[in-house]
């Protein structure tokens, strides 16, 4: 199971699978919504930036859904949960992280390494 289907559910209509960070910008530029809560498809979304998150996670091919990982948001904060299986992983989680647009900065205190 992916990143996004196990923590969102599934995708559903025309929702594209890989948004783009122009759309995200856009949409950021022609609405007065903050980017944080810009959906996948540019529209308003309370997670947008949690489900933004998810869905790059699914598209790094190194970023394997471990199940004992979870991703929310507070604001513009990415908030990473749960067990992950070495410091490499958590870095490259948050690291992806970091650069979705909306992103103010990633917080890993929730976070154990096993």
């Amino acid at each position: 199971m992916a990143w996004f289907e196990r923590i969102f559910g599934a995708l559903t209509g025309d929702t594209p699978s890989k948004p783009s960070n122009d759309v995200v910008q856009q949409a950021a530029a022609n609405t007065s919504l903050p980017p944080e809560r810009i959906g996948i498809a540019g529209e308003y979304d309370e997670s947008g930036l949690a489900k933004r998150v998810a869905l790059a996670f699914d598209e790094d091919p190194e970023l394997d859904d471990i199940g004992s990982l979870w991703v929310a948001q507070k604001g513009g904060t990415v908030v990473l949960k749960g067990k992950v299986p070495s410091q490499g992983f958590l870095d490259k989680a948050v690291n992806i992280a970091q650069f979705q647009p909306g992103t103010a900065e990633v917080d890993t205190s929730q976070v154990s390494i096993e």
